[in-house]
Parts: structure tokens; C-alpha cells; sequence
């Protein structure tokens, strides 16, 4: 039952933005809102892999970890819909207080008693920005040389990584799979999960590298190898009969990442598959 609601509160989410327009919800409310869902669907898959093959048989089997794999792809793909909003009424608040600023400053040179030197910023377009509005222009740039790593953390990365390149596929996926264990939140997550599909792919556990592939796209979406996880992962959905999914994966590849290599064999596949 809990996975039918979460299902639902899902499916519910997308026409809810555009149509609960009553609702007094700001898009940092939806960004929130999304967050918890993904949350929910990470506390429900722990759930699913705690009661065992049982306890997965009962809930579907492999079909409802890829139908939660699925919905995890959409909520990313909705959060990126709510930035882009975000972005554009940004700029469209920018401007307008922008040509309002200056159509007062026009208006006051036309009054006699009005003084230019009072007439202050003009007011955000919609009433003040709170204070604690979250930045939507990018991160700063980083001035330090790179994340630091903790002890090891880089070796046991490497260690992985090699037992693939040597074609030990079955430990390649098992170190990776700790050392993900082992450094949550590691910067080296995205690359480590990059391989880890590999791994599993190579062992013809196609699912297994497509929940590798998104784990490794969600750790860092604009990383340097954000273009080849999600390349892989609409790949991978491809193979595993998902072709809605895999088309709309494969055309993240060429809007997020224009002109990349990845790009290209994303535009290849979506052709193989009959994407329209």
C-alpha cells in the first residue's frame, strides 16, 4: 500500500505544478517536496532490500525496483524543470525591476520638485526577495585546488577501478560498491559508479548497472562524468525494454551537455531506438 501511494504522490506531482495554481506553494516549496520523494523512495527501496527475495517477490520483483529507478529519473527530471522556472522568473524579475527603475528615474526628470538623488533602488518586481532566498545564478567559482580526500580514499577508488581494467568484473563491482560504502558523499562517487556499471554490465546484470549509472549521475550532475553516466543509464534503459524512458534519458544527454562526444552517441542511440 505504501508503495502504490508513494507511486501515486509521484504520478500526482507533475500535472500538480501546473495546475494547482490556488495553492500558496513558492518553487522552493516544490524543490522541497521533491526532495522528500526522493527520500521516501530511497527509505522504500532500503525496505525492499531489507526483507529479502521474499519480501522483493511480494512487491513485484525486479519490476519494482526499475519502476522506482523510473520515478527516480522523473523526479530528477521535474527538479530540473522547477530550476529552469526558477531561472526564468529570476531573470524576468531582474529586468522588470530593472525598466521600472528606469521609467521612475525618466518620470522624476520630468517633474520639477522631484529629486533624482532620493529616489533610491527601485524595489524587486513582486515585493522584496526574502533574505534567505536560495542563489539560482550557480555556485561561485572554487578558488581551492580540489576536495580533500580522506586517507585511502583515492587508493581504494584506483584499486576498484584497476580490478576492471584488468577484467576482474565481479571485484571491480564489489570494491566499488564498498568504497561508495565506505565515503559517502566522496567526489570520486560519480566516477567510482561510472565503472561500477561497467562492471555489472560486463557480468550481463544490465539493471544493476543502470541503478549504478543513475546512482553516479545523481552524485554530481554537472561533474565531469555526469554525461556518461546519463549516456549509459539511457542505454541501459534502452536494453531493458524501458524505450520512453531511454529516449527521454538520451535527450538530456544533448540538452544538458551540447556539442559533448556523449552528446553525439545519444543522438545515435535515440535513432537506433525510434525516438521521436
Amino acid at each position: 500500500m505504501r508503495a502504490l501511494l508513494l507511486g501515486a504522490a509521484v504520478l500526482a506531482a507533475a500535472p500538480a505544478l501546473a495546475q494547482d495554481a490556488n495553492r500558496a506553494q513558492t518553487l522552493a516549496d516544490i524543490k522541497t517536496e521533491l526532495g522528500q520523494l526522493q527520500t521516501e523512495i530511497g527509505s522504500l527501496r532500503q525496505e525492499l532490500q531489507a526483507s529479502g527475495q521474499a519480501g522483493l517477490q511480494k512487491a513485484g520483483g525486479d519490476s519494482a525496483l526499475q519502476r522506482m529507478d523510473s520515478m527516480e529519473l522523473s523526479l530528477s527530471h521535474m527538479t530540473d524543470r522547477v530550476e529552469e522556472l526558477e531561472n526564468k522568473i529570476n531573470r524576468v524579475v531582474a529586468d522588470g525591476t530593472k525598466r521600472i527603475g528606469d521609467l521612475n528615474f525618466r518620470v522624476c526628470e520630468m517633474e520639477e520638485n522631484c529629486d533624482i538623488s532620493k529616489l533610491g533602488m527601485a524595489k524587486p518586481l513582486g515585493g522584496d526577495a526574502p533574505t534567505n532566498a536560495p542563489s539560482v545564478t550557480g555556485p561561485a567559482p572554487d578558488s581551492t585546488p580540489g576536495p580533500d580526500l580522506a586517507i585511502n580514499e583515492k587508493s581504494d577508488f584506483e584499486a576498484g577501478k584497476k580490478a576492471y581494467e584488468d577484467g576482474d568484473y565481479a571485484s571491480a563491482a564489489d570494491l566499488l560498491t564498498t568504497f561508495r560504502q565506505t565515503y559517502p558523499g566522496s567526489p570520486l562517487t560519480s566516477d567510482a559508479m561510472y565503472y561500477r556499471g561497467l562492471a555489472l554490465q560486463k557480468q550481463g546484470d544490465e539493471a544493476g548497472a543502470a541503478r549504478a549509472w543513475l546512482d553516479g549521475f545523481s552524485a554530481d550532475p554537472k561533474g565531469s562524468r555526469a554525461a556518461d553516466n546519463l549516456l549509459s543509464l539511457g542505454k541501459a534503459l534502452g536494453q531493458l525494454g524501458q524505450q520512453s524512458e531511454a529516449c527521454t534519458t538520451l535527450g538530456q544527454v544533448s540538452a544538458r551537455f551540447p556539442g559533448s562526444s556523449a552528446a553525439g552517441e545519444a543522438q545515435s542511440a535515440q535513432q537506433s531506438l525510434g525516438c521521436q
